[in-house]
């Protein structure tokens, strides 16, 4: 089994972007994430400790500008937390063991995958195409991603 965990060589390699993201809690301008519009088949993994996170077959537009997801591939990697600043009440989305800022969660995805929208910033992902999940490490997720038609 692997182990999912935040080194200090992985925080090193972020980007600043990144970094403010997952580290500081920062969002990324809407609309400007690069796997927003991804549509290629797999899964997305906590850009610094590698656990994964998300199925491609969960993700959807939801026109907010940022990738949305109606559900983790584990729920045991995905933490939900009371988030009160800026004036609102949010869920914040964190990695559970790499203890990055993923995003939010809000109750208004489609009702019939279960009514929840996970609202993530790209910079805090990397995506791996299914192609490569075997290779990566990830071949135990493959049947949570459709195989292109």
């Amino acid at each position: 089994m692997t182990e999912y965990r935040k080194t200090a060589e992985a925080v090193a390699a972020l980007t600043p972007e990144q970094y403010y993201i997952t580290q500081q809690s920062g969002t990324e301008r809407p609309g400007t994430g690069e796997l927003l519009h991804n549509k290629e088949p797999g899964i997305y993994v906590d850009i610094v400790s590698g656990e994964p996170l998300f199925a491609s077959t969960d993700k959807y537009e939801s026109g907010c500008g940022w990738p949305s997801f109606t559900r983790p591939i584990e729920s045991a990697n995905v933490s939900e937390l009371r988030d009160t600043s800026h004036g609102m009440i949010r869920i914040e989305v964190r990695s559970a063991h790499g203890d990055s800022h993923l995003g939010h969660v809000f109750p208004d995805g489609p009702r019939d995958r279960g009514g929840l929208r996970y609202c993530i910033n790209s910079a805090s992902l990397r995506f791996i195409h299914r192609d490569d999940m075997e290779a990566q490490g990830y071949g135990a997720y493959l049947d949570q991603v459709k195989a292109p038609a």
